[in-house]
């Protein structure tokens, strides 16, 4: 199976010295909400997709800590391109829903990483695809889960 467009596109951009943070601007323009969070990917490789957001006063809730909001949004956009970057290239996918736990207080810069929970396969059916996604302090705790379904079906 070949690379999917979408990696790439991300192996080819970080060769250069800002090439994280151009890739990451990239998807924020072809999927604008996420630029509310101000992603950075990290890592994006077959199976895996590792972003961070900054701790900034935009993301933070009353009591000073990272809204669960953008906690969700964090899990939706790495469950989504590792999803893409993993994809054989005759399926498509789409978010079914979203489970998540919030575990403690989220504080300081966060790290969302995605992987599939089942192999990623080509299928003449559709299948639910389970995407775990743990986020993680600066001290590297767990402070926030999701399991998201996706949707692949066959691209028409």
């Amino acid at each position: 199976m070949s690379d999917a467009p979408l990696l790439k596109t991300y192996r080819k951009l970080i060769r250069y010295p800002a090439g994280h943070w151009l890739f990451s601007r990239a998807v924020c323009m072809k999927a604008p909400y996420f630029g509310s969070i101000r992603p950075t990917f990290r890592v994006l490789e077959n199976g895996r997709c590792e972003a961070t957001i900054p701790d900034r006063r935009a993301v933070h809730n009353h009591i000073g800590t990272v809204h669960a909001i953008a906690l969700c949004n964090l899990a939706e956009l790495c469950a989504g391109v590792m999803t893409d970057a993993s994809l054989p290239g005759d399926m498509r996918w789409i978010p079914k829903g979203m489970t998540v736990s919030y575990l403690k207080k989220a504080k300081g810069t966060m790290r969302g990483v995605a992987t599939p929970m089942i192999p990623i396969v080509s299928a003449a059916t559709g299948y639910d695809l389970p995407v775990n996604v743990d986020v993680f302090d600066p001290a590297g705790e767990r402070v926030f889960n999701a399991e998201i379904r996706m949707w692949l079906s066959a691209r028409k």
